[in-house]
């Protein structure tokens, strides 16, 4: 249906979306993975709850407005600013919400809180978060494996609701990694009610806004014309990469792996480049070798080239060695250029 447009662009869509769902049950299978070894580890950073919250809620405006459901999100807390990992807080959140919003009908309601209580440590704040609905509920039998991997009620099946049974599990995991609790509550027919209770190192508003760079509109506009070095040995990623690059008119040399890399940076006049975008796994040399090699050349512009990680490695400890190495940032692979842009943003001269 090449010649039908609107054929096309439903298929592609509906590429996107399957593409999108085994991205979602891989990442699952590798945290259950991670969680099980112990190497999965908390990144706290000071956060706004208020910002974060916001966030979430966002994420579901579509479907609830699909569904027409009666849809609630209250936020009653009075230490707005705490140290948290974003990313799993957020995780968690979603995680419960979208399940609530799956598996209640059209027309009923979701209600989503988060209230504060009173903690006995005075630098701690305790927040309660809860989700609850008048969807399908579950069954008594049912409640005590909620928790187990791949475990499915069958009814759930029988509605043709589409889940790995992994969500549930990574969950429970890190609300146990951030030190808290989880409890579900649920009436076959009538509802669910599931109730997380965390308690938090609270921050200031400066922690949270002290290193964010302030937004610059002519940012992007700052890029046009910038030269990129991209070590990938993939040919089609970095087709992918140079093709989105050239949308945004940021041009790109190939290197084929980190030795070709280190020989392009060498040969160019200094300042040639701009940046290099540098792929961790490649053949001849990896991105890490390729870096320490780059801070050690005698051309001191050279070897102070932004360069950003950008990897299928993408997780906390991966970023971590990535800087340690002396890259800049780290970015994950797929490439999502509403990730990589601002990121190169910071970075370019």
């Amino acid at each position: 249906n090449l010649q039908n447009e609107e054929k096309a662009k439903e298929y592609l869509g509906k590429i996107c979306s399957s593409g999108n769902l085994l991205m979602t049950i891989i990442n699952q299978i590798l945290e259950i993975a991670r969680i099980e070894s112990g190497t999965t580890a908390l990144q706290l950073k000071a956060e706004d709850i208020n910002t974060l919250f916001h966030t979430v809620n966002t994420v579901f405006e579509e479907d609830v407005r699909k569904k027409n459901l009666q849809y609630s999100a209250d936020l009653d807390v009075y230490h707005t600013f705490i140290l948290c990992d974003r990313v799993k807080l957020q995780e968690i959140m979603l995680n419960i919400i979208s399940n609530a919003i799956k598996y209640t009908s059209d027309g009923h309601g979701v209600h989503v809180k988060i209230y504060e209580k009173d903690s006995e440590n005075p630098r701690k704040a305790r927040l309660i978060f809860t989700c609850e609905d008048t969807g399908i509920g579950m069954s008594e039998e049912y409640l005590p494996h909620i928790f187990e991997e791949f475990s499915r009620e069958h009814t759930t099946i029988e509605n043709k609701v589409a889940g790995t049974g992994l969500g549930l599990p990574i969950v429970k995991s890190m609300i146990e990694l951030m030190g808290g609790s989880i409890r579900v509550e649920s009436t076959q027919g009538a509802g669910t009610k599931f109730t997380v209770d965390i308690s938090f190192d609270t921050a200031s508003e400066e922690d949270v806004y002290r290193n964010q760079i302030s937004e610059q509109p002519d940012a992007l506009k700052r890029m046009e014309g910038k030269r990129i070095l991209l070590a990938e040995d993939n040919d089609l990623n970095a087709e992918i990469a140079i093709e989105l690059l050239a949308e945004q008119k940021i041009i790109a040399d190939r290197a084929m792996d980190g030795a070709d890399c280190l020989d392009k940076l060498e040969k160019a006049a200094s300042g040639y480049y701009d940046m290099i975008l540098m792929d961790i796994q490649m053949p001849v040399m990896d991105g890490y070798d390729a870096t320490a090699r780059i801070r050690r050349m005698k051309d001191e512009e050279k070897a102070s080239i932004p360069i950003i990680a950008m990897t299928a490695n993408a997780f906390a400890e991966d970023r971590q060695k990535a800087i340690s190495t002396g890259m800049n940032d780290h970015v994950a692979k797929p490439i999502d250029m509403k990730v990589l842009l601002p990121v190169m943003a910071k970075y370019i001269r």
